[in-house]
């Protein structure tokens, strides 16, 4: 049975959230974050201190993309207060690798002896720092520093030798949420 469902989510007072059209938006000083509603059965509006999503006649499916988009929206809140960080570890056993910023992109040179540079993107308003063989990845989009150092990790990734003889890579070593 299809029912209204409504959903309220507190904002804090230090952050400005709008809904302009079908994109979320927080703001906190010059930082600002934006998250499109894909799904068109959804809506959000701001009420007093709330971010509300409604949708008429919902589903199971629809509420649970309603509590989707409100994770998306804590973590964009979340983001605005303090950065995301992740940090990578390079590992080298067989070859010493070099890392270099080029503009949007982090070259990894001599990596397995090859004499090609592998490369990674850098997705979106991130910060990278590369002292020695850390990697340091700072944004306040919680979404776009997971995906670079995804792309980092993978650009690393050994194929059609032995993992157990080569573990050589570039490794995340600790993330958000994750205490190690």
């Amino acid at each position: 049975m299809k029912l209204k469902f409504t959903e309220k989510l507190p904002l804090p007072s230090d952050i400005e959230c709008s809904v302009e059209g079908r994109t979320i938006t927080c703001k906190k000083g010059s930082l600002s974050l934006s998250k499109p509603i894909s799904l068109s059965s959804i809506r959000a509006k701001v009420e007093e201190n709330h971010l509300v999503f409604e949708c008429d006649k919902a589903n199971k499916s629809h509420v649970k993309v309603i509590r989707s988009y409100m994770a998306h929206v804590r973590n964009m809140i979340a983001g605005l207060n303090e950065p995301f960080v992740y940090i990578l570890q390079a590992a080298n056993v067989h070859f010493p690798m070099t890392l270099k910023i080029e503009g949007k992109r982090l070259l990894i040179n001599n990596f397995l002896g090859e004499k090609k540079p592998r490369i990674a993107e850098i997705v979106g308003n991130v910060d990278v720092d590369v002292k020695g063989q850390v990697i340091t990845i700072r944004s306040p989009d919680r979404e776009q520093a997971g995906q670079t150092a995804a792309n980092i990790e993978k650009a690393t990734k050994v194929r059609n030798r032995d993992r157990r003889v080569f573990q050589d890579g570039i490794y995340i070593t600790d993330k958000p949420g994750r205490n190690v």
